[in-house]
């Protein structure tokens, strides 16, 4: 099989094709021919040495794929030979095969795509867990999403509208405000004002009827997440998702004693190795809601496995709406 390597850490044009033998699946393990990949902000990080968990070189990247499962190992019982199936790992999507655990392992539905399926794993999951298990998410409440235009923001609006919240979508241009109002979203944020700390609020404040913002989902960090607390509800919540600012931001917690606001953190992977049950069961939520039109997830463009770097460097200057995708030709 060819498998994109990382032997050194670096730029997305550090990544090495390779033929590699096919890997054979073990107890509890599915081998999956792969038709799609999904591409991540954190693999970036991955491939640039950056991000926490970091395996020891060389080894192949990549955290979703899409594709048919060619055989099985022992114990198995979630799917069989033949079954169209997303699966998420740690590492190794970036291949033509790749082997993953029965727990990670989810039989899709027949309308789905495999290019879907990429799409939709670890962005729609932690928008979900962000707003369900970190946020308390009731139907009715306002949540900001910040970065509403990126993979896992887009996700969260959807998400938000499709059970029954409102949806403030946080962007920087006309065209991300365009695409998050054709994907849900009931008021637009401009987060590209000067005077951030000021006009963000004046802004949720004006969607809101002085209210505020009942949620913050926050990928973004910097001077973002910090104007997002002044704008928020009494008791408010904000989940911390990620730092694609590049600045990590610090927080006087007298604030949230003051206002009465919770923040919290959320690592997805945590909840994918420490209770798979819980995972599976969001999955099938996941998928309901796609069968039922309430989420779609939105593929902007197909890049053939070897020119990954292309398609990387999109999302790493912040051009991807939705989300890229990786495809093997199988």
């Amino acid at each position: 099989m060819r498998a994109l390597l990382v032997r050194e850490h670096g730029a997305p044009e550090s990544l090495v094709i390779e033929d590699l033998p096919t890997p054979e699946p073990g107890p509890g393990e599915v081998l999956v021919d792969v038709r799609a990949i999904g591409i991540n902000y954190p693999d970036l990080l991955v491939i640039g040495g950056k991000y926490q968990i970091l395996p020891p070189r060389p080894f192949i990247p990549g955290k979703d794929l899409a594709g048919v499962v060619r055989a099985v190992g022992d114990g198995v019982v979630q799917c069989r030979p033949g079954d169209r199936v997303m699966a998420q790992v740690e590492h190794g999507a970036y291949a033509e095969q790749a082997v993953v655990p029965e727990a990670q392992c989810f039989v899709i539905p027949g309308s789905m795509s495999y290019e879907q399926a990429a799409a939709m794993s670890l962005v729609y999951q932690t928008a979900h867990f962000a707003l369900i298990d970190r946020c308390n998410f009731k139907e009715g409440e306002t949540v900001l999403v910040n970065g509403a235009a990126g993979g896992v923001g887009l996700a969260a609006v959807q998400l938000v509208r499709g059970m029954g919240g409102r949806a403030l979508a946080g962007v920087i241009d006309d065209d991300q405000a365009k695409l998050v109002r054709e994907n849900g979203a009931h008021a637009v944020i401009d987060l590209s004002r000067e005077n951030l700390r000021e006009s963000l609020r004046e802004q949720v404040h004006a969607a809101t009827d002085g209210r505020g913002t009942d949620i913050v989902l926050d990928p973004v960090g910097g001077e973002v997440f910090t104007a997002s607390l002044r704008a928020m509800a009494w008791r408010g919540r904000l989940c911390v998702i990620g730092f694609t600012s590049g600045e990590i931001p610090t927080l006087k917690a007298n604030y949230l004693l003051v206002k009465n606001i919770t923040v919290s953190g959320l690592q997805w992977s945590d909840y994918r190795d420490r209770d798979p049950a819980w995972v599976r069961r969001v999955q099938t939520d996941l998928f309901r809601l796609f069968e039922a039109g309430r989420i779609d997830p939105r593929v902007m463009a197909t890049y053939p496995m070897e020119q990954a770097a292309t398609a990387l460097n999109l999302v790493k200057k912040g051009q991807v709406r939705g989300k890229v995708v990786l495809t093997t030709g199988q």
